[in-house]
């Protein structure tokens, strides 16, 4: 098992500031990083390819689209920018250095329309992703769709859901990327959730219920990680934390000491755990 942290503890000002942190979680025993891309400028990421590089961190990188980048919007024209706005995310990421982009890309944070998705909205979305899975793969990057809960998104908010998309899409280059937050509020049994997905899980993020260090609430983690082994992945755990720091998850309080010992306590937890 390999361990990565989000660098989203930080917010979304994913810039040569962060190259000390970097520093520190190599340090502290990660072996790698998810990088946010919401810069879809490809020369804005040589330097961090360059210090990743330097560091001997693995990368992946993460995104999320706003009503303006809906891939089920009604409207054609949003759909088109949606679209293109990836593929304009899986260049950086292939800039750098990337295997795979995560999220739930396949429709917009917060956006609802007060009904379940419709048989076009649906449609829509396989088809977008479609696409830019053929164009990820071109550059070597695999997409890693993500279910977000009832109350962030609307299109897949459970497994069942997400695994019925991704097999709508039918694209070898498109899997699925798991969270644990949004299954602890979603699932029955988180366990039997990841199960069902199986080798569709090309990447999972340990997330604590209140977003803070994984161990620390509610999440029933031997499950979790009875499950885990279960499927024999072997592939990356990564920590998902948040702060006040990233307005977008309304978190307005601080649940940890310091990032530090939120890394440090965390990373102890989930070796811990495979181990058990």
């Amino acid at each position: 098992m390999k361990y990565s942290m989000n660098l989203l503890l930080w917010g979304t000002q994913i810039d040569e500031s962060l190259f000390p942190t970097l520093e520190l979680i190599r340090e502290i025993g990660f072996e790698g990083v998810e990088v946010p891309i919401f810069n879809t400028n490809p020369d804005a990421w040589h330097q961090w390819r360059k210090k990743l590089d330097e560091l001997g961190l693995h990368r992946e990188c993460d995104t999320f689209c706003g009503p303006a980048e809906n891939l089920i919007s009604s409207d054609p024209a949003i759909r088109a920018y949606a679209l293109e706005n990836l593929k304009r995310v899986v260049d950086c990421g292939a800039v750098l250095g990337a295997t795979k982009l995560m999220g739930p890309y396949h429709s917009a944070l917060g956006v609802f329309t007060g009904q379940p998705a419709t048989t076009d909205e649906w449609k829509w979305g396989v088809e977008g992703i479609y696409q830019l899975a053929d164009y990820a793969q071109q550059q070597g990057i695999l997409l890693g769709l993500e279910y977000l809960n009832r109350f962030e998104l609307y299109l897949t908010s459970c497994g069942d859901e997400l695994t019925r998309f991704v097999d709508d899409v039918n694209h070898p280059n498109c899997k699925i990327m798991f969270d644990t937050f949004h299954a602890n509020i979603e699932e029955k049994n988180i366990g039997d959730c990841i199960r069902s997905m199986g080798d569709r899980i090309a990447f999972i993020q340990l997330s604590e219920n209140d977003r803070s260090t994984p161990g620390k609430g509610n999440v029933d983690w031997k499950g979790t990680f009875q499950a885990i082994k279960d499927i024999n992945y072997d592939g990356w755990l990564s920590i998902e934390a948040f702060s006040p720091k990233l307005p977008a998850a309304n978190i307005w309080r601080k649940m940890f000491d310091s990032e530090e010992q939120l890394m440090r306590d965390g990373l102890a937890f989930i070796k811990n755990s495979v181990l058990a």
